[in-house]
């Protein structure tokens, strides 16, 4: 036997343990478990741990099924808007030119650390401190059922321009340039159909997740052999196969193993470097900085016609440092351009921005709620056509969330009830599709305080059906429900039983567990065909 295997297998069981602890410590009070993962990296940093082989695969692993997922759900033509592109690139230039400036004022100042950073130094720290976190907001979106949102695929298109951004400086900082055998990843385009076909083929079981597998790994290292950052490999092959019909289901039976993975990324973000007083002080100091960014975001995405709420959402969830900003760093320290302990310095910043995000993102709805007439004295007034208030028409009857049980929801009240039925949706894709079938289905987000201000003025609901993601989302628009004190009926789904007390709590009238009603419908569909056929 193979005892240095054991040693550390040990090892990363204690830290997997300790993870477990202080992420259910946060979940109590409130904070997502990610913030006890990045406070048991500290810890362990702290009692003289270093990182092992185990976790770091794991934390590889993580980042590269992350991006792979977050392929599977990006639309391309979300990059070729300019509340995207445009915005991502004047965002890094403005933020790089402040940071750069402030950096180097410090630096012939002779601010401990700072010293000696000349202005290509301070170019390169500015630009790591830029950008912001993929894995956050991915997270967070996911959590919160947002993903499909405006807000949340104006957000992620925005990242998914910083981390090229940075694949692009990584790749001229090492002095590398893709292979010419990089020319052949073009291939990957005509091979699509087949790729498809293969997605077609594998069921719906444990196969799927080996088929999820293999394109995320095995893109990633295609990429890596032409010379072209692995985990950009990962992003290109879940856009591939992301206008599949299955995506979205590949992209759920992998949620479990890549929110395992991405525990390691975590703890190893306080494992990075050596924490000093020094390091930790210079570290809290920069986290001020993320709010300078936040303001810049929220006036350019206004500036482009983007709604206050839309704006401050996306805003929100891009209020933290990256990831990338620890590669950068670390790529940084290996050329000997700056100190190794900036390495700890970044993710003692980048950890608390999680922190900070983490709390603003929970409540995201209620801090626009509660300061409503100032984000709208902030927005212009043209509006985009994909981002103005939703107007019900007279409806009585509302769904909100058109997935497999709001369809079927929607089409037999129809049946029942007839035009005074309507279907919400925040995905703008699925909308279109829904209308092309000629049902009645609005653009619209349940969570929206403006939409809910419009009802309470004057609105003619009785019945109101939740039929949305999560239970977060659902609790989100109960939130919403309350605040224009609604009077009439309020039916929710419930995925399990402790859900159904949790949403009786927060104000829904009937709760329906999609499992066990499920089971009852089925028996008694079965108990009315036999009695049919007597």
């Amino acid at each position: 036997m193979d005892f240095e295997w054991v040693a550390i297998a040990l090892g990363d069981v204690t830290w997997v343990s300790l993870a477990f602890l202080l992420g259910f410590l946060s979940r109590s009070v409130g904070l997502p478990p990610l913030v006890g993962f990045l406070a048991t990296g500290f810890v362990l940093n702290y009692w003289g741990i270093a990182s092992g082989e185990t976790l770091q695969k794991l934390a590889d692993l993580g980042i590269t099924l992350l991006l792979f997922t977050v392929g599977l759900k990006l639309n391309v033509k979300v990059l070729a808007r300019p509340q995207v592109w445009a915005v991502t690139t004047l965002h890094i230039a403005i933020v790089m030119v402040f940071f750069t400036l402030v950096i180097f004022a410090l630096s012939q100042l002779s601010v401990p650390l700072f010293a000696g950073l000349d202005l290509r130094l301070s170019l390169v720290l500015a630009f790591a401190l830029s950008l912001s976190s993929t894995v956050f907001v991915v997270k967070s979106l996911e959590e919160k059922g947002e993903m499909r949102s405006l807000h949340g695929r104006i957000a992620i298109g925005v990242l998914i321009m910083q981390d090229l951004a940075a694949v692009i400086f990584l790749a001229a900082s090492a002095g590398k340039s893709p292979s010419l055998w990089a020319l052949l990843l073009f291939l990957l385009i005509p091979l699509r159909p087949l790729l498809h076909k293969l997605l077609q083929k594998t069921g719906h079981g444990e196969l799927l997740i080996l088929y999820g597998l293999v394109l995320a790994l095995g893109g990633a290292e295609l990429f890596e052999l032409g010379g072209v950052k692995d985990d950009l490999g990962a992003l290109i092959m879940g856009v591939l196969i992301s206008t599949h019909p299955k995506a979205n289901e590949l992209a759920k039976s992998m949620l479990g193993f890549k929110d395992l993975f991405l525990v390691g990324f975590f703890l190893s973000i306080g494992l990075a470097g050596q924490l000093s007083l020094e390091a930790l002080i210079i570290g809290l100091l920069l986290v001020p900085f993320i709010f300078v960014k936040s303001a810049l975001f929220f006036t350019l995405m206004t500036r482009f016609k983007l709604r206050a709420r839309t704006s401050l959402l996306a805003t929100l969830n891009l209020t933290n440092f990256s990831e990338f900003g620890l590669i950068v760093a670390a790529m940084s320290v290996a050329n000997g351009w700056l100190d190794a302990e900036w390495l700890t310095v970044i993710a003692i910043a980048l950890s608390f921005s999680f922190v900070i995000a983490a709390v603003l993102t929970s409540r995201d709805d209620k801090i626009y709620r509660q300061f409503r007439m100032f984000w709208l004295k902030l927005q212009t007034k043209e509006r985009l056509a994909d981002d103005k208030v939703l107007d019900l028409l007279g409806a009585t009857i509302a769904i909100f969330g058109m997935g497999r049980v709001g369809s079927g929801a929607h089409d037999k009240m129809r049946e029942l009830h007839g035009d005074t039925v309507v279907g919400i949706d925040f995905d703008i894709e699925r909308v279109n599709d829904l209308q092309s079938k000629e049902r009645h289905v609005l653009y619209g987000d349940p969570s929206d305080g403006d939409f809910w201000e419009k009802i309470e003025q004057d609105h003619k609901l009785e019945l109101v059906m939740l039929a949305l993601p999560n239970l977060q989302a659902n609790l989100d628009a109960l939130a919403q429900l309350r605040e224009i004190s609604f009077s009439g009926r309020v039916s929710t789904i419930a995925k399990f039983p402790d859900e159904v007390e949790v949403l009786k709590k927060a104000g829904a009238t009937e709760v329906f567990n999609v499992y066990t009603e499920a089971g009852t419908g089925f028996a008694e569909h079965v108990e009315l065909e036999v009695n049919r056929r007597k």
